[in-house]
């Protein structure tokens, strides 16, 4: 069975090599090739899946050794696999939900000229995601870590020539080469500790070593995680990387990317049970994004974008419980699973309902569209019950272990954990019953060109309907319908079928550890705490978005809500915090440069030459004037010489 590791890498990096290199020759059927190779892998993850579970748990963790990368006397790396419980969930969930994508994309790329080398990034994408969560060691993890920072850029820049596209990919690059500065700073931590980077060693003897060295690595790592999961401070990437096509945005959102960071925290669990202060850390980093992301989310009238903000906010509920350590490392890989279903249906829902509305993103522009795409109201709807967590539905199931866990932290820091994390509960039910209405149901706002005398410097809908050639909403083909009904299905089911008899707690528990917390309140009480938040947010949704026209054009608002549509002004803070004394940095330093290095450099080759210039004049060819130097030599060494004798 360990053989068969490589190939759940090997098959969409052949894909990404076959489609990238092969030419046009493959524009025709290459899309499928990366379907096919993508399905490949998924298949092979299955195989795997079934026969780990017929080894014994203590036995069920596979290794592939491939070769030896750096054999250089004490510094071994090596590229070798750790397929073990926590890497076969998210192998599944890359595989699965990233070949449904696929399936997707061949429908939604249908027209780019560009699909050939789009489905190659996507086959990139998932080979480099597979490899950061294969890797038995964190320098091989690094590799994978970079190549979906590589994948990232090139499919969220694919439409380049769009200024906005270039821009988001730039930025989105940037952003996280701060956070891969701090995985590579950890990676030489653990090695001047530890002696080595690879898994095993690493964490088995973390608690030899001291509390200090961790809670630096620690902190590192959690940097790292803050760049990938896009959460506070290195969050900025995530709203402008919709400018890439939709398909690219349920990847990231759902199954890849910004999983990786959940990832890098629970599987470097040994590090941050032994670094108390970090661990700390995490908790306030998940806890302030998760409000920070919920809060951007109820201002975006860009359906995408305000999906962008749930998305960090879901992550935010990810690394708060990872930083809860062994009482909430298996409820947030929980979460990403369940939300691996959910928000990947609810992009590829988005994605849909643009299809149909000529790429329209404006939800002030939608309304009424479920009477026009049937099957995406549906599947969109139950990907909106399950994240603001109906009793039943898979988000119910683990945002409510991660509420209970909040709680049970215990004291003054579990009651505000706690607190935090229902007011989550309830603006996430706000904003998505927003996004719902706005959408779905309503007047049916794009047949409408009059802008609204709130805000009369905002232009109207570029298209109107009917005559006049607007948008005609209709349903997707069955090539995007049917990965919809998939992640729809699973959005209802997954949720439960992990909590029976806590099976997924007892599946992780091997790698992750587990411990029961003690909450103050019994699971019936949490449980009725977070419907009575979810029926608040519904219902503050419903009285202003519900009961109410939605204007074609956003009227002028509060503070708060401008503040909010700017993203709570994250790039202004970038700006003053970070760009800006660079600039000034970068012009002292060049000033320094011209003036000091290179003023001394010229300066002193200046004096040399200013001396030799005066020097040149001696030798100028003129008899006479050498006949005056012999005369002014002769007369000064006779003065001397009788001064010489006078004395």
């Amino acid at each position: 069975m360990e053989s068969l590791i490589g190939l759940l890498v090997g098959f969409p990096l052949l894909g990404a090599a076959v489609l990238l290199c092969g030419g046009r020759k493959l524009d025709r059927s290459g899309h499928w090739l990366g379907v096919l190779l993508s399905g490949a892998s998924f298949v092979t993850g299955v195989v795997l899946f079934a026969g780990m579970l017929g080894r014994p748990t203590d036995e069920r963790a596979l290794h592939q050794h491939l070769f030896s990368w750096v054999p250089v006397e004490s510094f071994q790396a090596d590229v070798a696999f750790q397929l073990d419980q926590l890497a076969m969930t998210f192998v599944l969930l890359i595989t699965g939900v990233g070949t449904l994508i696929h399936i997707y994309s061949v429908g939604y790329m249908e027209h780019d000229v560009g699909r050939r080398r789009f489905f190659g990034y996507l086959n990139l994408f998932l080979a480099a995601m597979l490899l950061l969560v294969l890797a038995d060691n964190y320098l091989l993890l690094y590799v994978g870590w970079e190549g979906v920072g590589l994948a990232s850029y090139l499919l969220i820049g694919f439409w380049q020539f769009k200024p906005s596209a270039a821009v988001a990919a730039k930025k989105a690059f940037l952003v996280n080469r701060v956070g891969d500065a701090g995985l590579a700073i950890a990676i030489f931590l653990m090695f001047t500790t530890f002696g080595t980077f690879t898994f095993a060693p690493v964490l088995e003897n973390a608690t030899d070593a001291g509390e200090g060295k961790l809670t630096a690595i620690g902190l590192m790592l959690l940097l790292a995680a803050c760049g990938k999961s896009a959460q506070v401070p290195l969050q900025s990437w995530l709203g402008d990387a919709m400018e890439g096509p939709t398909p690219v945005s349920a990847l990231i959102h759902a199954a890849t990317m910004v999983t990786a960071g959940v990832y890098l925290i629970t599987r470097s669990g040994a590090i941050f049970n032994g670094a108390p202060d970090a661990q700390t850390v995490v908790v306030v980093v998940g806890a302030v994004t998760l409000l920070y992301g919920a809060i951007v989310g109820c201002a975006k009238d860009d359906i995408k974008k305000a999906l962008a903000g749930s998305t960090m906010s879901q992550i935010g509920y990810m690394v708060l419980a990872a930083g809860l350590g062994p009482i909430g490392y298996a409820f947030a890989i929980m979460h990403l699973v369940t939300h691996g279903f959910f928000k990947a249906g609810l992009f590829l829902g988005a994605g849909s309902v643009m299809h149909g509305m000529n790429d329209e993103v404006d939800m002030r522009r939608y309304g009424g569209l479920r009477k026009y795409m049937p099957v995406t109201f549906v599947t969109f709807g139950l990907g909106y019950l399950a994240i603001i967590g109906f009793p039943g539905l898979s988000g119910f199931f683990s945002k409510d272990l991660i509420i209970e866990a909040a709680f049970a932290k215990g004291g003054t820091q579990g009651l505000i954990l706690g607190t935090v994390t229902l007011v989550g509960a309830a603006i996430t039910a706000y904003y998505m019953t927003r996004v719902m209405l706005m959408t779905f149901f309503g007047e049916e706002r794009w047949r409408s060109t009059t802008p609204s005398a709130d805000e009369p410097d905002v232009e109207p809908a570029a298209e109107v309907h009917g005559e006049h050639g607007g948008p005609h909403p209709h349903e997707s083909p069955k090539v995007m319908t049917i990965p919809m009904i998939v992640l729809a299905v699973g959005s209802v089911f997954a949720g439960g079928l992990f909590s029976i008899g806590e099976s997924f707690v007892h599946w992780l528990e091997p790698v992750t550890q587990f411990e029961h917390g003690h909450s103050p309140f019994s699971a019936a009480v949490v449980t009725g705490m977070t419907v009575v938040a979810l029926l608040l947010g519904v219902a503050a949704a419903w009285l202003q978005y519900g009961r109410r026209p939605v204007p074609s054009v956003a009227p002028r608002a509060s503070l708060l809500t401008r503040a909010a549509r700017r993203d709570l002004l994250q790039d202004d803070i970038n700006h003053v915090v970070l760009v800006k004394p660079g600039e000034y940095l970068t012009r002292g330093l060049v000033y320094a440069d011209n003036k000091v290095v290179d003023g001394a450099v010229n300066g002193t080759a200046a004096a040399f030459g200013g001396l030799s210039g005066r020097a040149r004049r001696v030798q100028n060819g003129f008899v006479r004037s050498y006949a005056v130097s012999m005369f002014g030599g002769a007369a000064v060494l006779v003065a001397a010489t009788l001064l010489m004798r006078a004395v």
